[in-house]
């Protein structure tokens, strides 16, 4: 009881220094003076941390994360189930007041660090308030926020200002066109104003979350990495992870092995740094540049022994681990009316029950877990959208502070002092036959540079190249007529490249939606161009007799011809190998027509899906092929 009657008139924290209310009309100088007053004497006189917070394996939970909302203003198709995601509707969320009174609780209690997660937090009208409110809790040493960076420029300054410590921005490609397919919103060059306006107001480093899946972009691991020479950012390669509705799939998840000895063979110099006490990353830096790299390895070495962090949700829900499907609804018991005490009683015995390490990555799988996304944001990869390859050419770009032997993906975007130059994929104008102005894409970049790709535009027609030599038997097909798949194995490896076409005849209504880029479903030119690369990579899976190729290029162009209201596609494959990719063409213009129809039959069901035939082929002891 008199415990009770003191904390109703002087605030106090562990360390048993009492914070005194500000007096009325006290001065906001002499209010500065007496936190620093406070905080130098926290420094001074640690105080033992609080048994509410400490588990029964000794771990002390210094580290609280926040969800401030479920709302996302972007639709990524990665964090959160096919069949989306159902809100908690906003009276059982957390009211600001709420939020800052658990916060007020868990500081008093030994919690230094908050984050601020979501949904996407800085969509919260009030978040510059509450890092504001949060700043003045005593004992409190960082605030951070976790955003996907699309209003980070707007309202960063107003976030320093109120207090705002650490900034991690979750970014999973550098490639616009890729960006955009993914979280199914533009965006791109409203991220990366938000990463430049960060450094530039002195946050150093700037962290980059960036989620590793196989075939999406594990091939932009170098492009990542060489941002780090030139700026002080810290680039957070994380191990895709499983969460209820992400389909999570062992095979496309990168683990930290694989992806630091694709680093160490490009940068052999690579350190490892000295890991800090509860740091989930396994931190390195290479000589000379500016920044430095890091892994989240949640799934191949977990760093559960070490864990010092609590999530609460956006609707009140304590989760002591972010894999555990176990939770405690503080909201209820504080509307309840529940003291202070029966609070920490409530959360002590939760923080008491944290097991000692999660289940494993393939138990984890199988256990009901919220949605990211109703957790926090943080972008976990799911299954089923198309795995969407890089498209690499050997046309070297130069970023400014690379250095000369780095040669990428030419889809990097040229990072520039205050804004980005896309190297990405792009529509650009072209003119038809009609004397139109029309929508063209191309997965490429620079038709011109390559001439391999050909360009209906601009292309003459082919000629053979000399007769083709002829089978006098079906090579799939053994002696007693059954399939048989054709060994490859003494055939030496050349360069192979190969060109289909298809055409699609859209009618006059589904065209003109699509050149002016009005489908509900999207850019259906965008969308088509993607599938038709993920086609190529997949064909030995859709075609059982292919043998599998490591394709080195792969280039998907999409023209509007506006005489006969159709899409002319074209497809290029390239590779080095024993075997040709003519196949791997004819499968990504097909299926890029395929999605075509899928994009437009809402529309219109009236469509044509015609002319699927090989361009030309060349490489291999059967000689070259060009169609006349």
């Amino acid at each position: 009881m008199l415990l009770r009657v003191l904390r109703s008139s002087v605030r106090s924290c562990s360390s048993g220094a009492p914070v005194m209310q500000p007096c009325p009309g006290e001065s906001s100088q002499s209010a500065t003076e007496e936190l620093s007053r406070r905080r130098q004497f926290l420094r001074e006189h640690p105080a033992p941390f609080s048994a509410f917070l400490t588990d029964s394996f000794g771990r002390q939970h210094s580290y609280l994360r926040i969800s401030l909302t479920e709302k996302c203003n972007l639709r990524c198709q990665y964090c959160m189930p096919e069949e989306g995601v159902p809100l908690t509707p906003k009276a059982d969320l957390l009211t600001t007041e709420e939020i800052l009174t658990l916060a007020r609780l868990f500081v008093k209690e030994g919690v230094d660090k908050i984050r601020l997660t979501g949904g996407e937090p800085l969509i919260r009208p009030d978040v510059v308030d509450i890092v504001a409110q949060l700043h003045q809790l005593q004992g409190l040493r960082t605030i951070g926020v976790t955003t996907n960076g699309i209003n980070l420029a707007r309202l960063l300054p107003q976030l320093q200002k109120a207090g705002l410590g650490a900034i991690n921005i979750s970014l999973d490609t550098l490639v616009p066109a890729k960006f955009e397919f993914i979280v199914r919103r533009k965006g791109f060059h409203k991220v990366m104003e938000g990463i430049h306006k960060a450094i530039d107001l002195g946050y150093s480093p700037v962290k980059i979350n960036c989620v590793v899946m196989r075939g999406l972009n594990e091939d932009e691991l170098l492009d990542f990495v060489a941002l780090t020479e030139g700026l002080p950012l810290d680039v957070r390669f994380i191990e895709y992870m499983p969460f209820d509705g992400n389909k999570w799939n062992f095979k496309k998840m990168v683990s930290y092995k694989e992806m630091l000895d694709t680093l160490q063979q490009q940068w052999p110099e690579l350190e490892k740094l000295p890991e800090e006490e509860s740091s989930t990353a396994k931190t390195f830096k290479i000589p000379g540049f500016r920044g430095h790299i890091s892994f989240i390895t949640s799934m191949s070495e977990h760093f559960c022994g070490t864990c010092n962090r609590l999530r609460i949700t956006a609707d009140g829900n304590l989760k002591v681990c972010l894999f555990g499907s176990s939770e405690v609804s503080l909201r209820d018991h504080l509307r309840a009316g529940a003291s202070e005490e029966e609070l920490l009683r409530i959360i002590g015995a939760a923080v008491g029950r944290k097991k000692r390490q999660h289940a494993g990555m393939f138990n984890i799988s199988q256990m009901k877990n919220r949605p990211m996304i109703l957790i926090e944001l943080f972008l976990i990869l799911q299954d089923s959208p198309p795995a969407i390859p890089s498209i690499s050419s050997r046309d070297p770009i130069h970023v400014q502070g690379l250095r000369h032997r780095m040669c990428f993906s030419n889809h990097m975007p040229t990072l520039w002092k205050g804004c980005w130059v896309s190297k990405s994929p792009r529509l650009a104008p072209q003119q038809l036959g009609s004397g139109s102005l029309q929508r063209h894409y191309s997965s490429h970049p620079d038709t011109d540079t390559n001439p391999e790709c050909l360009s209906p535009m601009s292309q003459a027609r082919a000629t053979h190249s000399g007769p083709l030599p002829t089978s006098d038997r079906l090579t799939h097909v053994d002696t007693e007529g059954r399939a048989t798949m054709v060994d490859v194995g003494g055939k030496p490896d050349t360069e192979r490249v190969a060109v289909a076409s298809a055409t699609v005849l859209l009618g006059p209504v589904a065209f003109k939606l699509v050149q002016e880029n009005q489908l509900k479903k999207g850019d259906a030119l965008v969308v088509a161009q993607l599938a038709g690369i993920q086609a190529a990579k997949l064909t030995s899976q859709l075609i059982p007799l292919c043998h599998h190729v490591a394709l080195s290029h792969v280039q998907v162009q999409l023209q509007l011809d506006s005489t006969r209201h159709a899409v002319v596609i074209q497809a290029s494959c390239r590779a080095q190998g024993p075997t040709g990719v003519e196949m791997e063409a004819l499968t990504s213009a097909a299926v890029a027509s395929l999605t075509l129809y899928d994009m437009c039959k809402a529309v219109s069901r009236d469509i044509v899906l015609g002319e699927i035939k090989l361009i030309s082929k060349t490489g291999g002891q059967r000689g070259d092929f060009h169609r006349t």
